[in-house]
């Protein structure tokens, strides 16, 4: 819907206030007649020109009629509409899809306390804030998938379930990726946007009871919604000492499956082995999905009330003072 420079707020009350109004007018002017009253000094005062031939009850009528008219489109709200508020925005749809499995607790560096899960988050966050003009949303997955928010433009609240999830808030004992992706497709399959993406990020392989990830792959291709993969960790196996359990193997990152994913539905495939590898790739996709289109994101309107009461005003004094002290008598 195009904005003009002045519009209507409450714009259907125009189609019952304008006909009422039309009808007082057609009223007056077709049975309201003056009232008349004969005195006998009349006839005298009309001979010597005492009477004044001036329009003066027009004019008067008039003035009354635009006041009714102004209070009329008050009713309706009259606004202005700041026509720089059309700008240029890049408006893409994307769905995060992010690995709460076990090992995603694990830390990578000993000079990082942080975990996998905890870096993966904090870039996601930071990845929401940055995208200003896009809707996104949020997939958990681990041994189950749950849509945890669909697409939305309302970044604070998505931004406020992203600083609150954890590890534990789906089933840590496996990694469903297929099915992560098939939930995924399911938020972005209505989408009527040009663009796309699923960014799925993941430090192992699928687990048993996955669905196949070549039907995933056929799902995503038949949207048209394009993969970026990234694998979270090392593709080669490596252990590291748990405090507890001793030497334990960290799971391996599926690397050929993710570049499958990617090539085939026309994405890229990253590693991220620290924070910082996690940024990088972070920025690259927000480099590389960039769509430039025009379109209103937000109007600044302007409320009229002000003005035309204060024009209301003015009307009503200066019809009052015209009848009070210039055309009164007869």
């Amino acid at each position: 819907m195009t904005d003009f420079f002045l519009r209507f707020a409450n714009h259907p009350a125009l189609f019952v206030v304008i006909p009422l109004l039309a009808a007082a007018v057609w009223w007056r002017w077709r049975y309201k007649r003056a009232h008349v009253y004969r005195y006998s000094l009349t006839g005298t005062l009309v001979l010597r020109g005492a009477t004044s031939t001036h329009p003066y009850k027009k004019i008067l009528f008039f003035i009354r009629l635009i006041m009714l008219a102004l209070l009329a489109l008050l009713i309706a709200r009259p606004q202005l509409v700041d026509p720089r508020s059309k700008i240029d925005v890049r408006g893409i749809d994307i769905m995060l899809v992010l690995d709460a499995s076990g090992s995603m607790g694990n830390q990578d560096y000993a000079d990082d306390a942080r975990s996998r899960f905890d870096v993966a988050k904090e870039e996601a966050t930071r990845f929401i804030e940055k995208r200003t003009h896009d809707a996104l949303g949020l997939v958990l997955f681990g041994n189950e998938a749950i849509s945890r928010c669909p697409l939305t433009m309302d970044k604070k609240s998505l931004l406020q379930m992203t600083r609150e999830i954890n590890l534990g808030d789906v089933d840590r004992e496996g990694t469903l990726l297929a099915t992560a992706m098939v939930t995924a497709v399911n938020r972005l399959k209505l989408s009527q946007a040009k663009s796309k993406v699923m960014i799925l990020l993941t430090d192992g392989e699928p687990s048993e009871g996955d669905l196949d990830p070549a039907a995933a792959i056929a799902i995503a291709k038949q949207y048209g919604i394009k993969v970026y993969a990234i694998g979270i960790g090392s593709e080669e196996d490596q252990v590291f000492v748990h405090p507890l359990f001793g030497m334990v193997r960290k799971p391996r990152v599926n690397k050929e499956l993710l570049e499958t994913i990617a090539k085939e539905t026309g994405g890229q495939c990253f590693m991220a082995r620290n924070a910082q590898d996690m940024r990088a790739v972070y920025d690259t996709i927000d480099r590389l999905e960039k769509s430039e289109q025009e379109m209103p994101l937000f109007s600044r309107y302007y409320d009229l009330f002000v003005p035309f009461a204060c024009i209301v005003l003015a009307l009503m004094v200066i019809e009052l003072a015209l009848s009070t002290f210039v055309w009164f008598g007869l």
